[in-house]
């Protein structure tokens, strides 16, 4: 009997079976879903705790309208089952929230996963006890549960944030936030609408508001480089196709950067001629999906000379496609270059502000000075609203860490650690938390990624690792300060090349809705998830390199 299996014991003999479980996992998303069938399988004794009622993570909170992949639906779903592969038919080429839902429904049942989940169940604290080497975890509701290994799978988008404006619980109308959408419909018919925001997650509410609302207002704080969708049904014959040409998906999304199918053009921007530049552009711009962000010329977020090419051709597009000139110079950013920030993919995004019913509110121009019981108060001017929609993003990647009072070695608490930024090794781990393991995590190639096939690297990483320890009866895990030294330093070096460490955004750990949040530096990994899956693999032939194994 392994160590752990006679901690186990003991526990169930101290009458707390109920609560001891080998292996804990946070979040019931695609990673906690995918990470639970996994360690299933080695035999452990796991549970998996959800705050929510249902499974699905990012797409059971995100219902509001608009809501959709912006990678292709065929290239997100799971690959290591045929099983699951032969029983779902994508309905669209970037399907809907409804639908991913209900994929994400699919999986759970067909690997019978709810059984090992609670649900209605929100951490609010783990602490790890360094005398019997295990996490001991608080819920919000009193309740307490123990493990050896606490995995978390709490996504890198989904702490929501609310605007840093005063009043904002003065209104006396409707008012939604779109990470905390209501379950139930909501209409826009006929009502006066406000939305707050205008990143990704605006572009798409914003599209849909404006088809059936009465009047729609958007306040905008900084304009994004927004880029056509082009989806549509998948018919018959090319769901045929994708079955059959699975494994040449799943191949092609492997070895590209950030795991799409979209590989980048080996050709520079400035080594073509003006003519097959923009011909490359035009084509790019007419296709759909990333291709235009992640299948473009291999200098284009690298080198600016080569990144203003792009941003004078979106330029062109967005004063094309509004018809106020004045409006079009509005929506054209101007503090970053074209795909400096992570790409908005849009459908009639930019004709929307040609409704007559829509008005653009430049919140540089004219700040919001607070919500009033009856709507929005800026510098100039009173709006009064039936509804209130704040697309004002998340506390990303760090966020969810920071909302669970997480307590390592010595009493030390994870939110100091990372006062001034994350420190990891892989992604994975971080010195002075044992056992603690980050699915998706800072410092991880799955937030920069087309996020399902790097979640599948991640979890069978882990899961590998948690096999190694059980054949060896080790029980315990750390990274090494000096490995994650080395790692957090190779993070900020691989992102210095990039022009994205130049831009305010979620990535570089910018955020104005969330106080002391102005620390410039980079959470996510920019090497690339070829080269991170070449490194972990390599930790792990090493006999975990970097880690303290016992």
């Amino acid at each position: 009997m392994s160590v752990v299996a006679a901690a186990e014991r003991q526990r169930r003999t101290d009458g707390q079976a109920d609560t001891y479980y080998e292996a804990i996992i946070i979040g019931a998303g695609l990673s906690g879903m995918y990470q639970l069938h996994r360690l299933r399988e080695l035999g452990l004794s796991v549970r998996v705790f959800e705050a929510g009622d249902g499974v699905g993570g990012t797409w059971y909170w995100n219902r509001y309208p608009g809501a959709r992949f912006d990678s292709e639906s065929w290239t997100y779903g799971f690959s290591f089952s045929q099983a699951l592969l032969d029983g779902w038919d994508w309905s669209e080429h970037f399907s809907a929230q409804p639908e991913t839902l209900r994929y994400c429904n699919y999986v759970a049942d067909k690997l019978d996963l709810r059984r090992d989940i609670t649900f209605d169940s929100r951490v609010a604290a783990a602490a790890y006890d360094e005398d019997a080497n295990a996490w001991e975890l608080a819920f919000t509701d009193g309740r307490r549960a123990r493990c050896r290994f606490l995995i978390t799978a709490i996504g890198p988008l989904s702490a929501p944030t609310m605007p840093v404006i005063p009043g904002v619980g003065d209104f006396r109308g409707e008012a939604y936030h779109t990470g905390l959408w209501p379950h139930e419909p909501v209409s826009f018919d006929g009502k006066r609408v406000a939305v707050i925001g205008t990143g990704a997650t605006g572009v798409q509410a914003i599209t849909e508001i404006a088809k059936t609302v009465g009047h729609l207002t958007v306040f905008q704080r900084t304009p994004n480089w927004c880029a056509p969708l082009h989806n549509g049904p998948i018919d018959a014959k090319t769901q045929a196709e994708i079955h059959a040409s699975y494994p040449e998906i799943f191949e092609q999304c492997r070895n590209s950067f950030g795991c799409f199918i979209h590989a980048a053009d080996p050709r520079n921007a400035l080594e073509v001629s003006d003519e097959e530049r923009e011909a490359t552009f035009q084509k790019l711009y007419d296709a759909p999906g990333f291709g235009i962000w992640m299948g473009n010329f291999r200098d284009l977020l690298i080198d600016e000379d080569a990144n203003a090419t792009i941003t004078e051709f979106m330029t062109r597009k967005i004063r094309a496609r509004v018809n106020d000139p004045a409006l079009a110079e509005k929506l054209i950013p101007t503090n970053h270059g074209f795909g400096t920030r992570r790409v908005p993919l849009e459908s009639g995004y930019y004709e929307v502000f040609n409704q007559p019913n829509v008005r653009l509110v430049d919140v540089r121009e004219t700040p919001i000075e607070r919500i009033t019981p009856a709507g929005i108060k800026t510098s100039d001017a009173d709006f009064d609203f039936d509804m209130i929609v704040y697309a004002t993003g998340f506390d990303a990647i760090t966020g969810a860490f920071d909302r669970i009072d997480i307590t390592g070695r010595g009493g030390r608490k994870l939110k100091d650690k990372w006062v001034d930024g994350p420190r990891t090794y892989l992604g994975l781990q971080i010195a002075g938390f044992p056992n603690l393991l980050t699915l998706v995590g800072p410092h991880n190639a799955a937030t920069f990624c087309n996020i399902p096939r790097c979640i599948e690297q991640n979890v069978e990483w882990v899961t590998d690792l948690m096999r190694h320890m059980r054949a060896r009866d080790l029980t315990r895990v750390e990274a090494t300060v000096a490995a994650e030294d080395t790692w957090t330093a190779h993070v900020h070096e691989t992102a210095a090349r990039m022009l994205l460490m130049k831009a305010d955004s979620w990535m570089t750990g910018i955020n104005r809705n969330v106080p002391g949040r102005r620390t410039r530096t980079f959470m996510a990994y920019a090497g690339g998830a070829p080269k991170y899956r070449e490194t972990c693999d390599a930790v792990a032939a090493d006999g975990y390199t970097g880690f303290a194994l016992t």
